[in-house]
């Protein structure tokens, strides 16, 4: 069997990033696949790895980020320095710890918090309250992160204390045994309860963007079940349950059907009917998964957060 973290983007500050390039980008730009596999680091600055001669593919050092490749792949990156220490200060930020064990944490995320260090976010995240929050956690992948939340998204999130748990909580999410539900509100009245089943993958012009896009083309199987909650004259609230978990799934899937989530600053539009929302009114409320220790079932929830139920009022009441 694989790696399940092979190509999680995970690295150590010693140990340098063993990746696999997948048949589907057979074709594409080494830089683009790169990319895809550390969507923690921009573009720019993976190019600038490879021209530096941080990127050798099949044990042979490259300094094109043009090159294309074939699928299959083995690369190696070895990190520069700087971006070791960039990503891996501990720092003493507040956590909203939901459940911990010896082998679990669970918090609900603010919005507004990024969870991993990457271009224009070197300090400030997620990561670096973990290396404070967790002594040792350093010496797990990521600091033990096995799934993202969008910055401006808020809501439950699972880290992993150890590397095998970390291995379990990966295996879960890629058998899809991880139940994760969200609170949503999606522009414009949906009539019924459905579903979206749309391969996603990275926008074919707008690279900073994701979008439906053919398995043919890159595309990604993709899943997410929708329910309505509330309807309101202008927008509906769902919820939203992910059969996997695509970057910016929920926001490309309801945008793909003409209900951008409100307040959505790539995928949606200003809508002067409805009040004005600083982020996507997007909120993962539920999390369930198995337990590392036993397989015991566990799942959290937690209310939507304040700014959300702030416009729900006002929808409602005006």
């Amino acid at each position: 069997m694989n790696d399940p973290l092979e190509n999680s983007g995970d690295y150590s500050p010693t140990e340098p990033l063993h990746l696999s390039v997948p048949d589907s980008c057979a074709g594409r730009r080494l830089d683009q696949v790169l990319a895809e596999l550390l969507p923690q680091h921009s573009r720019n600055r993976l190019q600038t790895w490879v021209r530096d001669g941080c990127v050798e593919v099949d044990g042979m050092p490259v300094s094109e980020p043009k090159r294309k490749v074939f699928g299959g792949e083995k690369l190696l990156v070895v990190l520069p320095n700087d971006a070791q220490l960039q990503t891996e200060q501990p720092e003493d930020i507040p956590l909203n710890v939901v459940f911990e064990d010896e082998t679990l944490l669970v918090i609900n995320k603010p919005a507004g918090l990024v969870v991993h260090p990457g271009s224009g976010n070197w300090s400030g995240t997620l990561m670096n309250a973990l290396l404070h929050h967790v002594p040792g956690i350093d010496a797990v992948p990521r600091a033990g992160i096995v799934h993202r939340l969008d910055k401006d998204t808020s809501g439950l999130l699972v880290v992993a204390k150890t590397l095998e748990a970390q291995t379990d909580l990966v295996r879960q999410l890629q058998a899809r045994t991880v139940k994760r539900q969200y609170l949503a509100l999606a522009s414009g009245a949906i009539k019924r309860d459905s579903g979206v089943d749309s391969p996603i993958g990275r926008h074919p012009v707008n690279r900073i963007k994701m979008a439906v896009v053919p398995e043919s083309r890159g595309g990604k199987p993709a899943l997410t079940w929708y329910r309505r909650l509330e309807v309101f004259p202008h927008c509906t609230l769902l919820e939203c349950t992910l059969e996997t978990g695509r970057t910016h799934q929920i926001r490309v899937h309801l945008a793909s059907i003409g209900h951008a989530l409100v307040g959505d600053p790539v995928y949606g539009r200003p809508d002067q009917r409805l009040p004005p929302f600083g982020r996507q009114a997007l909120h993962a409320t539920r999390l369930g998964l198995l337990h590392p220790l036993g397989g015991r079932l566990m799942q959290w929830e937690v209310p939507m957060p304040e700014d959300m139920r702030d416009l729900l009022d006002t929808l409602r009441y005006g």
